[in-house]
């Protein structure tokens, strides 16, 4: 599991049935920016998810990938590599807040 910023959506007007009425979202993967240690920092990667919670633009959010991605009872029969499986409401690392949604 990463934590990823939702930057966007996909929209797909045609797709595999076993898709249809999901929503694709753009995630940019982040991490634990590595001289301070006090915020997220991109990756600078970009990917695709199916968004199984509602999350919008700006939320940073909990990403599954691969094999895993399909252990919901919702994506088991979906042929993703990533879902979002949480909406981020704070990230603490040795005690301290590097993310709060409240800020």
């Amino acid at each position: 599991m990463f934590v990823a910023k939702v930057t966007g959506a996909l929209v797909a007007t045609q797709k595999v049935a076993a898709m249809v009425g999901y929503k694709l979202m753009v995630v940019e993967p982040y991490r634990l920016e590595a001289e301070q240690r006090q915020s997220l920092a991109t990756t600078g990667r970009t990917l695709i998810a199916v968004d199984l919670l509602g999350a919008g633009e700006g939320d940073y959010v909990l990403i599954t990938q691969g094999s895993s991605a399909r252990l919901t009872p919702e994506t088991k029969n979906m042929p993703i590599d990533a879902v979002i499986i949480g909406i981020v409401d704070k990230v603490l690392v040795e005690t301290r807040c590097v993310y709060s949604r409240n800020t």
